[in-house]
């Protein structure tokens, strides 16, 4: 009974603010009205993506759905680019300016799920899409369909460009894109990403190095002739202990965790191998690096007291995002017309149900289910975000801007199963088909306002100032085949 009442007034509410939306212009009513024509088409593509739920580097099946998509709709595209199967780039019209626009579609292990409100895998597989990439990809496609269908009747200049970047979730696809100059020749690129709320992404985030430590040792019997042994497994351990007590002396906003990937197969073996994998970020790529090099001497001190030999396996060195105020200001523009999505009761009573284990688990605190307005754009940037994203280094060679939509219930937390169910039921669908709109709308506003492009250059040469942007990949290092 206390659902069904909460879902009735969120959904007078939301019908109260939908009453007064911004005027569309007649390209940007076609647009709309396109992708309002394509929506059950764009709704299987999500759920498709969402079924298929394959991990970075091993999207064979989604990045294909999706490029199926684009060249029906006439782009030509370009597969297996930067040497990583699932990448590829999309494109259609011809000269200056070019937009690029971000898709990502990779899911998440230990994370399968039903689009329902309880606890519920789903049969068959094991990953989940808990940050949403199902319809994160969808919808870049979707907003760049939109535009190209209003091209040729609206007389634009200029290429639109759709860019399938593998593996985000650890950070790898548009790393290793940029360092293969992918991105040079853009004007301004665009990105999104569902949430649990509808605001530009104006901000930063944390710049991160990913790394596999690989520890060698010497077999043994571990009663019989442990003086013979070497262990490995101690090597990963030294060095998680050196690791912990570095952290009390690192800055507020740097993060270091990890994970034991291999620590030996049984106990009376002493591990000849082992291996731990190793995150480590903060909000300046400048403290990520000294960070990581610090943690680098600790494993070989480790090595050092466990008598074994040590080797590194850098995967990824990803970048902070720099924000760029006047994309921002044009996304924001947009997502005032578009509106945030309208969602109705049935949303409503999903979400609680998908809140209810948080209030408790998390401590959830939100007194709604959904977030159905529209975030003010702040004057200034916000505060840096917790997370990471490869959207970092594209924004530090091109003018970059993003924002998000509601697709999940309000207040959940990022990788969790409530995000999976949301994303697969008619909540993501919804923030989805919102976010394809405002690309649509802010990829042609970018086409036709050479003034804005002009001042997010202008923007993002004042940002840069003082930057430049190094890595700790090896040049001519080539992606990993794989991530486990």
């Amino acid at each position: 009974m206390r659902w069904s009442l909460l879902a009735v007034c969120f959904l007078a509410a939301s019908f109260a603010r939908a009453a007064d939306p911004q005027p569309l212009t007649p390209i940007q009513k076609d647009m709309t009205a396109h992708l309002d024509k394509l929506r059950d088409e764009l709704v299987q593509v999500n759920q498709d993506i969402w079924n298929f739920s394959e991990l970075g580097l091993e999207e064979h099946r989604s990045a294909a759905r999706l490029v199926a998509v684009l060249k029906k709709a006439g782009f030509k595209v370009k597969e297996g680019v930067s040497g990583m199967p699932t990448a590829f780039v999309a494109e259609y019209g011809s000269g200056k300016p070019i937009i690029g626009i971000l898709a990502e579609y990779d899911a998440l292990p230990e994370l399968s799920q039903q689009a329902s409100g309880q606890k519920l895998p789903a049969t068959g597989r094991t990953t989940g899409h808990g940050c949403g990439h199902s319809a994160l990809g969808t919808a870049a496609v979707g907003g760049a369909i939109a535009v190209k269908e209003v091209y040729e009747k609206y007389k634009l200049k200029g290429t639109i460009r759709v860019y399938g970047t593998p593996a985000e979730e650890t950070l790898i696809g548009k790393v290793y894109m940029t360092l293969d100059g992918q991105f040079n020749d853009l004007d301004a690129c665009l990105h999104w990403h569902p949430g649990t709320r509808n605001r530009v992404w104006y901000s930063s985030s944390k710049a991160l190095i990913s790394a596999k430590f690989n520890f060698t040792g010497l077999a043994a019997h571990a009663s019989g002739s442990p003086e013979k042994g070497r262990s490995a497994l101690d090597g990963v351990e030294l060095m998680n202990i050196g690791a912990n007590y570095m952290r009390e002396h690192i800055k507020e906003d740097s993060r270091v965790h990890y994970v034991t990937t291999n620590g030996g197969q049984q106990p009376n073996v002493v591990p000849a191998s082992a291996q731990v994998w190793y995150y480590v970020r903060a909000n300046t790529h400048e403290d990520c690096a000294k960070n990581f090099d610090w943690l680098t001497e600790i494993a070989e001190g480790a090595a050092k007291m466990s008598r074994t030999k040590v080797t590194m396996q850098l995967d990824t060195d990803c970048h902070e995002i720099i924000p760029n105020t006047p994309i921002s200001k044009v996304i924001y523009r947009n997502m005032q017309k578009v509106g945030a999505p309208k969602f109705d009761e049935a949303d409503a009573k999903l979400a609680l149900q998908l809140q209810e284990p948080l209030r408790t688990g998390f401590g959830l605190k939100e007194a709604k289910p959904l977030n159905d307005t529209v975030e003010e754009l702040p004057e200034k940037p916000y505060t840096a975000d917790s997370g990471s994203t490869d959207v970092g280094d594209v924004s530090w060679y091109v003018p970059t801007s993003g924002f998000g939509t509601a697709c999940f219930a309000a207040g959940s937390p990022g990788h969790s199963w409530q995000n999976v169910a949301a994303i697969g039921s008619p909540i993501g669908h919804k923030g989805m088909m919102a976010a394809a709109k405002v690309i649509a709308l802010s990829t042609v506003d970018l086409l036709q306002d050479a003034q804005v492009l002009k001042e997010a250059k202008a923007d993002f040469d004042t940002r840069m100032k003082g930057r430049k942007y190094t890595t700790k990949i090896p040049q001519g290092q080539k992606s990993p085949k794989s991530i486990r």
